[in-house]
This record gives C-alpha cells, structure tokens and sequence, in this order.
C-alpha cells in the first residue's frame, strides 16, 4: 500500500513537468483604419499582412495573425509597413473602355505615384491581448492598439477623428 502511494506521489510529481505553461506571445488578428483621404492598398504588421482600407475607411476585415506577447510592456513595438494610393479616385478619369490598352496605360502610370512606407510604433499599453488596430494618420504617422478595447469605447487609449485632412506641411519627426 505505501509502495503504490509513493508511486503515485512520484508519478504526479513528474506530471507537474509536463503541465503547459502560459504561451508568452500569441497570434491576435490585424484591422486598420484610414483616417485620411488616400488608400492604404495593404499593410503589415511585423511582417504580418492586414487588410486594404478605403479612405477614411476601417475595418476591411480582420486578417491574422500578428504574433505579440500576451503581456504588455514598456518598450514594446511593432514595424508597419504600408503601401499608400494618395489619388485613389484617379481612376474616374481613366479612358473608357474598363481594361483597354489605354485604360491599362493610365493604370499604370497611377501606380507609379504609389508611396511605400515603413515606422517602428510603440503599442498602447493593454491589460489582456486583443486585436491589432493599426491608425493611419496624416503625415504618414501610424499609432497601434492590441488590447480587448474597442474604438469609441471610453477604455479605448486614441480618439482620433475618422476623418483628418493632412496639414500643408507634415511636421519632420
């Protein structure tokens, strides 16, 4: 009898070992929000793509999956990289007919005013992890949320207007 109590003793105490722990960095779904006049055609979060967003537009969807720690820290950032149409109703002066040569041509030639950008962002701070929201903001700046707070929400850290007009000149970071 108390060969088998210290086998099982033994047995649950080498059990212990193989109990999971918390994961230190999860996967949380990526949305964006636009709130200026140009078109943001994709962007990333850590390498990570979310979806495109109309002007002054958000949402777009949630794309996954940005990996970040389950726990907030001081210092924490992430790298946004986005591709950005400042012309995005351009194509309503494009030739007739949709998709011939010279409608192509104009396309084209519309691409090539598309501007790439690329920012280190500090992420707000966040008690449990959430959603990735992503800000794009006049002057190519990005602020980025990841907790359970939604937008509009009175926890939410940003209360920026969905839409802002870009300044004549963007102050130099």
């Amino acid at each position: 009898m108390i060969r088998l109590l210290l086998v099982m003793l033994i047995g649950g105490i080498s059990l212990l070992g193989c109990a999971q722990s918390e994961p230190e960095k999860l996967g949380t779904p990526i949305e964006g929000y636009s709130h200026t006049s140009a078109a943001i055609n994709r962007f990333s979060v850590n390498g990570n793509g979310g979806p495109n967003l109309a002007p002054y537009g958000y949402g777009g969807g949630q794309m996954c999956c940005a990996p970040l720690p389950v726990k907030w820290h001081p210092g924490l950032t992430v790298v946004v990289e986005w591709e950005k149409d400042p012309n995005p109703h351009d194509s309503a002066n494009w030739p007739d007919p949709p998709f011939s040569a010279a409608w192509r041509k104009a396309a084209r030639e519309h691409e090539t005013h598309y501007t790439r950008h690329r920012a280190v962002v500090a992420v707000a701070p966040y008690e449990r992890l959430g959603v990735v929201n992503v800000h794009f903001l006049p002057c190519n700046q990005v602020a980025v949320t990841a907790g359970l707070m939604l937008p509009r929400t009175p926890s939410y850290p940003y209360r920026f207007p969905q839409k802002m007009e870009e300044p004549a000149i963007c102050p130099k970071p």
